[in-house]
């Protein structure tokens, strides 16, 4: 592992083998940076090991929140970009690549693969497959699953997430139909009791 200069490591952090950390990065309590990425391989009678022989890269200006994980890549580094943030109990996987300034807020978990491009915002509980891409500038709201590429510049919702003014309305209109359902279990009662 490699320290660069100016390096915090709160209460029972762990920096594993093969982990490199830039300049002015601060790890709260509880992260473990470098363990193995989940890579398995079915031979038809049980789930054999990856060997996960990639590292972790942290760039210069980070800040890794409490219980954190940051997996090893399988070949590659995990990359963090200079000045981004992680809050607590978020996972990033193997081969994971996070551009710079982004803002990863609490349970977030980025499947194996996955590029974030520069600036992106992704909030509380956003869950995101694997081998996609986020691109540069892009947001997410709270709770938002993210099963494949996402524009730059993009503001998305839901699950699966999609523009988020579409999400909004798709509410609303749900919103909408709860007393027209009221409505129609009505007449089909009334209409039931005038055949009795």
């Amino acid at each position: 592992a490699m320290l660069g200069d100016d390096v915090v490591l709160h209460p029972r952090v762990v920096v594993m083998e093969g982990v490199a950390i830039g300049d002015r990065v601060v790890v709260h309590a509880g992260a473990v940076l470098g363990a193995d990425g989940f890579g398995y391989a079915f031979d038809g009678t049980a789930h054999r090991k990856i060997p996960q022989v990639g590292g972790v890269r942290i760039e210069d200006d980070v800040e890794i929140g409490a219980n954190s994980t940051i997996d090893r890549g399988s070949i590659s580094d995990t990359v963090i970009g200079a000045g981004t943030k992680l809050d607590n109990l978020v996972h990033i996987a193997h081969n994971v690549k996070i551009g710079k300034r982004c803002l990863i807020m609490a349970f977030v978990g980025i499947a194996g693969s996955t590029i974030v491009e520069d600036d992106v915002t992704l909030a509380g509980q956003t869950g995101i497959t694997g081998h996609c891409t986020i691109g540069a500038g892009a947001r997410a709201a709270a709770q938002s699953g993210i099963i494949g590429n996402i524009e730059r510049g993009a503001t998305v919702s839901g699950f699966p997430a999609r523009d988020h003014r579409e999400t909004i309305r798709g509410a609303a209109a749900l919103h909408r139909l709860t007393p027209i359902a009221r409505e129609l279990e009505k007449l089909v009662e009334r209409g039931r009791r005038e055949a009795e």
